[in-house]
């Protein structure tokens, strides 16, 4: 029955999948697009083509076009007379193509009586198909002439010829300027809703309504309409949404009530016009009927479909999801009906919206900018695709396993069974009386059989290293204490010393950090597990009992707790826990094999990859045993938690070939996956940082350069905002259903882990960078800093957020600032800034000791919820 669940679920979700790609993609019924319009814009400019730059396209190619038209509409409205579109007139003639002639009118005074010369030539040469005359495109709106001037031009141009001449502006121009009326014979107006920020549905009712306002404002004049249409492609204007469908939709039923009319009208425009990206950002290039292949771009008399080929995309989103979920159900033997379903639910969801992006990134024309940005937006998806599976698997782990394949045994062994067990204190100017108080806690294990050794490392104050020494002497002679200067290799220089004085009759090697206090069961219940010889490595949780001394170190203990309650819990299930340096034993065997690694900032996590990699097993207990503390200022736990990220990336390197298979070694699939995926939510906390400062950059050109630079594709910058939010969700619901924490809990441990995300990063480039890094012990008891001093420690953080925060106020106070993709890219900006400003608050709340923990509420200890195998088969 499990077995059909893991067919039937993504079967289910598979069919849901393509019910929502087909009702998003319901035929509509449109009215048909007329035998034959009125007529189109006419700018038979290529793909390689660029009127700002004088680059034209040859006659022939302007014939082609003008054949490619005819018959299906009577006219064509030109812009210029310009080198070769002077000859339209000629070639339009023989493809039975009545032409509207224009002539560009700009802010170079010099530029416009060279072009109105070039007018009065073309028109000297009486083509019978010229009907009308259009002097200037929009140069009022523009502000490139002053009405005066334009007027001037109108009534030089009606002087040298009998056709009806106009200028072409859009309707409010019109009633803007009506004195403009008396210098023209008819009126041209542009309809383009879009630009006005009206949805398609309202546009054609919207342009009506405006046709009869102007038609009844000059009453005495013809009134025509010289543009009228909506973009496929671009941006989104307040309601106006530009897109393939909605073009059909406008046009079409428009020219169904401007043929039962009779107006006049031109649509805008025949042809796709790729040059006017510098003009007029993404939009302007979009307008055409046919694409700049010289396509139609859509169907004129079939019901419109929102994505005609969605059938192909709605398969290839499915085989996408089959895939991912394949891999993601290769190990799930033990994961509930509801955690399979909420896995199917995640990858098809983003594998849908994976293909959709892919689709709607690539519908636009693609230049080297547009295609560099299009691989680096895929490498970035294929990344986030990864990204958000390791962490839906971890989120389905956690909350819907009907029960744990590794419950830890609780075995009773006679005293005489028992191991020698070697405790071994690594210490570095650890005050005394903390490093003593450890000690004595030792001192009182009930375990028969163990020995004490304290490595005081390079410690200079004979102050500090002396009386533990004296106390180590009066415990007895179990305790052991060396003194030694100089030692190379850190901590784990420091244990490769304690190794070889370990006895030699000892068989397992404990280590705990020098301000942990144990249980005196610590031994007892945990050693047992030694008796399997597959057994190489028994890890219990880092805790901690300062909590209760304020409320940043309430937060840190509820930052912690994840890793320890989530993290490493389902780790343990795969045989692949993360061993850290304190409440861990070691079997000695293994550990001779290679010791500890002096190379690695991280050595307990390098030695316990090594030791998976020799094929022994570790196991997790999820139980507080040993109880320390934590850094004391936000600033040192910074440097906790750079120290951390950089060894991960250094293991990794040093063991990439081992994790991705390509030297042979015990470890399994499943273990691979761990310390892969395990770590990739550091490696994008990297990525992200190359995001902000793109982010910045790009900012940067939006203020600097408004016309030439629009914000990032809207499909493309909502990812940053989505994977946010999941990326909260999960935290948040895992701790409050794995870690049991209160709400206030909750928001603190995100707080504390968003104020780390910058640390995390630099230590990713750090690591990748150089792999010298020195060994930096994390202070304890040491005095809180001042509030500059926590805004100095912070600084960095600081200055993105004022970076992001000016970026975001910058950009809404473009022009454009009102449409949704500057909204939105806004949006981000913020939502990026979090983080940064986590790190801040968090270094004033470390600041602020006397900040009562109950603001937080510490956490109690971890509960020993495994310590008997148990037939249950419930979610724990």
């Amino acid at each position: 029955m499990r077995r059909a669940g893991n067919f039937l679920i993504p079967i289910l979700i598979a069919l849901l999948t393509i019910a929502a790609w087909a009702l998003l993609n319901q035929p509509d019924d449109e009215p048909p697009w007329p035998a034959r319009i009125q007529g189109f814009s006419f700018a038979p400019m290529q793909a390689d083509d660029d009127p700002s730059a004088h680059i034209y396209p040859t006659v022939e190619e302007i014939d082609a076009d003008l054949a490619l038209l005819q018959g299906d509409a009577y006219a064509v409205r030109t812009y210029t007379v310009e080198d070769t579109l002077a000859a339209v007139p000629r070639l339009a003639a023989a493809h039975d193509l009545n032409v509207t002639l224009g002539a560009w009118v700009g802010p170079d005074t010099e530029a416009n009586e060279r072009e109105l010369e070039r007018l009065h030539q073309v028109l000297a040469e009486g083509y019978r198909n010229v009907v009308r005359v259009i002097v200037g495109n929009e140069a009022i709106l523009r502000r490139d002439v002053s009405v005066a001037t334009l007027m001037d031009y109108l009534d030089q141009v009606r002087k040298t010829t009998w056709l009806p001449v106009s200028t072409a502006e859009p309707w409010h121009v019109w009633l803007k300027y009506p004195k403009l009326a008396e210098h023209v014979d008819f009126i041209t107006i542009h309809l383009l809703p879009y630009w006005e920020g009206v949805p398609y549905d309202e546009a054609v009712d919207y342009a009506i309504s405006r046709y009869e306002q102007v038609k009844a404002a000059f009453p005495d004049k013809q009134v025509i309409i010289g543009e009228v249409g909506w973009p496929s492609n671009g941006r989104r204007n307040r309601g106006a949404e530009p897109s393939l469908t909605n073009q059909t939709r406008f046009l079409r039923r428009f020219l169904a009530h401007a043929e039962s009319e009779g107006y006049v009208y031109y649509v805008m425009e025949a042809f796709d016009q790729p040059w006017k990206m510098k003009i007029e950002g993404s939009i302007g290039t979009y307008w055409g009927v046919y694409d700049v292949e010289r396509q139609p771009k859509f169907a004129l008399t079939q019901p419109v479909v929102r994505i005609p080929d969605w059938q192909e995309l709605a398969a290839l989103s499915v085989l996408m999801a089959v895939l991912l979920l394949a891999f993601l159900y290769r190990d799930s033997a033990t994961l509930s009906s509801k955690g399979k379903g909420f896995l199917a639910i995640v990858t098809y969801a983003i594998s849908t919206a994976a293909v959709w992006i892919v689709y709607d990134y690539t519908r636009q024309y693609m230049t080297p900018a547009t295609a560099a940005v299009g691989i680096l937006l895929l490498l970035g998806g294929v990344g986030v695709i990864v990204l958000v599976s390791a962490e839906a698997h971890e989120w389905a782990e956690s909350l819907w396993l009907r029960r744990w394949r590794r419950a830890f045994p609780r075995h009773q062994l006679p005293d005489d069974a028992l191991p020698l067990v070697s405790v071994q204190v690594p210490a570095y100017n650890e005050p005394p009386e903390l490093l003593i108080e450890t000690l004595d806690a030792l001192a009182a294990l009930d375990y028969p059989r163990f020995e004490v050794l304290v490595i005081d490392n390079n410690t200079k104050d004979e102050a500090v290293w002396r009386p533990v020494e004296a106390h180590c002497a009066r415990l007895g002679a179990r305790f052991r204490f060396f003194h030694v200067a100089p030692l190379e290799g850190y901590k784990a220089g420091a244990l490769n010393f304690a190794l070889r004085h370990t006895h030699p009759d000892a068989e397992v090697v404990a280590v705990i950090d020098a301000d942990y206090i144990v249980s005196p069961n610590w031994l007892r219940d945990l050693v047992p597990a030694f008796a399997d010889p597959e057994v190489g490595i028994v890890q219990a949780p880092q805790d901690y009992r300062d909590a209760d001394q304020n409320a940043f170190k309430a937060m840190c203990m509820a930052e912690y707790r994840g890793f320890f309650h989530i993290g490493m819990v389902t780790r343990n299930e795969r045989n692949a826990i993360i061993q850290h340096g304190t409440m861990t034993m070691i079997r000695r065997g293994p550990l001779e094999d290679g010791g500890w690694s002096e190379w690695c900032i991280t050595e307990d996590a390098e030695l316990g990859l090594r030791v998976f990699e020799a094929g022994h097993k570790a196991l997790y207990i999820p139980c507080t045993y040993g109880r320390g503390l934590m850094p004391d200022t936000f600033s040192d736990f910074k440097k906790q938690r750079y120290r951390w990220a950089y060894g991960a990336v250094r293991i990794l390197i040093h063991h990439w070939r081992e994790l991705f298979g390509l030297r042979k070694t015990a470890l399994t699939a499943g273990q691979r996956y761990h310390f892969l995926a395990g770590w990739l939510p550091w490696f994008a906390d990297g990525i992200n940082l190359l995001f902000n400062l793109a982010a910045l950059g790009w900012t940067v050109a939006m203020v600097m350069f408004p016309g030439e630079v629009t914000p990032p594709y809207i499909t493309v910058a909502l990812v940053p905002l989505v994977m946010f939010g999941f990326k909260m969700s999960k935290s948040f619901f895992l701790y409050r259903r794995r870690v049991t924490a209160t709400l206030r809990q909750s928001l603190a441990a995100g707080l504390a882990g968003l104020a780390l995300s910058h640390t995390i990063s630099r230590a990713m480039f750090g690591a990748l960078a150089s792999g010298r890094l020195g060994f930096f012990r994390t202070p304890k008891l040491a005095s809180a800093p001042a509030a500059v001093r926590a805004l100095l420690d912070a600084r960095e953080e600081a200055l993105f957020v004022v970076a992001l925060w000016l970026g975001a106020v910058l950009v809404l106070l473009r022009d454009d600032g009102y449409m949704l993709d500057v909204r939105i890219w806004a949006a981000v900006l913020l939502v990026q800034s979090i983080p940064y400003l986590a790190s801040v608050v968090v270094s004033l709340i470390s600041a602020a000791p006397r900040l009562p923990a109950r603001l937080v509420g510490p956490m109690g200890t971890m509960e020993c919820e495994r310590l008997q195998p148990s037939d249950d088969t419930s979610a724990t």
